[in-house]
Order: structure tokens, then C-alpha cells, then sequence
């Protein structure tokens, strides 16, 4: 059975305007509007951009309006742009039978944002992946060191402006 490719929406208001009715949608702006600073829905895919402050919230938002299952998240860095990284996080719904990605973006100058382990237990190792090999930092994490890299490793090794064959 295939499955029907809705049109794209590119920005936060062609999403409000074209998915008023989304459960993730309507449970974020019913919470905090200022939150979601862009939208974009593609490949029947929906990504929420959230406020760096309000990621944990956020997260504890849409897994109360249904959204049960954290399936990951992991990290982008955009160097030489700003903002320079991207905190992705993939969530699944089994009652709507859909995927949402809320996204962060964050600044080279204070690479750091609120642990969510508290709500999604499972981002644990992800958390501690991501600060390894990219050095951002998740606030109130319950134990944030490295996790592939030995402790006296020097810099982060997924960053781009990493050295190919690391310090020397």
C-alpha cells in the first residue's frame, strides 16, 4: 500500500497554516508558541525547531500528547555557519504512526543545552556520545564523560575543524 507524499510546507508558517490539526503541533503551541522559532514539514516528515532553553520541556510536550518513543538523536556541525551545531532528536508516535524530529540550534561561543535524560532515560549514552565527539555539553546530565574516547583525549573528533590526523 503506498503511502501518500503530502506537499512540502518550508517554514513555521506554512506548517501552522497547513497542519493546524498535528498532534505535536497543537500540544507545543498550546504549551509555549515562543518555543518553536521555525517549522518545516518534507517527506512527510515533520521538524520542529525549539528554543535551546526549551528543548527538555519541549520533548516532555509532545511525549505527553503521544509521542512515545525516543528513537535517537545525534548531532550536526555546520562550521564555518552560525548558528554552528544542530541537536537532532527522532521521535515516534505508535498511536499517530509517524516520526517528528525536534531540532536545536546552537552557537560555537556556548556549545550547551539541557540534558533530557530525565524525561527520555534513553538518551543517556546518546547524550554522552554527542559531548564526546562533538564537545557540547548537556546540562543537569547525570553523567556526562566520555564514552568512546579515553578521558585524556584531546578535542572532538566529529568537529570540522578537527584535524584529519588529530593533534600532534
Amino acid at each position: 500500500m503506498a503511502v501518500a507524499v503530502k506537499p512540502t510546507l518550508a517554514d513555521k508558517a506554512a506548517v501552522l497554516a497547513g497542519l493546524p490539526e498535528h498532534p505535536a503541533v497543537k500540544a507545543i503551541l498550546a504549551w509555549n508558541a515562543d518555543a518553536l522559532t521555525d517549522a518545516k514539514f518534507d517527506f512527510n516528515e515533520l521538524t520542529l525547531t525549539i528554543a535551546p532553553e526549551q528543548i527538555r520541556a519541549a520533548l516532555a510536550t509532545v511525549q505527553a500528547a503521544g509521542y512515545n518513543f525516543f528513537e535517537d538523536m545525534t548531532a550536526v556541525d555546520w562550521f564555518p555557519s552560525s548558528p554552528r551545531f544542530q541537536l537532532s532528536y527522532h521521535i515516534l508516535s505508535h498511536p499517530f504512526k509517524e516520526h517528528i524530529r525536534l531540532r536545536v540550534l546552537l552557537d560555537e561561543a556556548d556549545p550547551s543545552v539541557e540534558s533530557i535524560v530525565s524525561v527520555w532515560p534513553a538518551a543517556n549514552f546518546y547524550e554522552r556520545e554527542v559531548f564526546d565527539l562533538f564537545g557540547i555539553r548537556f546540562e543537569g546530565h547525570p553523567n556526562l564523560r566520555r564514552i568512546l574516547l579515553p578521558d585524556d583525549w584531546k578535542g572532538h573528533p566529529l568537529r570540522k575543524d578537527y584535524p584529519v590526523e588529530g593533534y600532534r
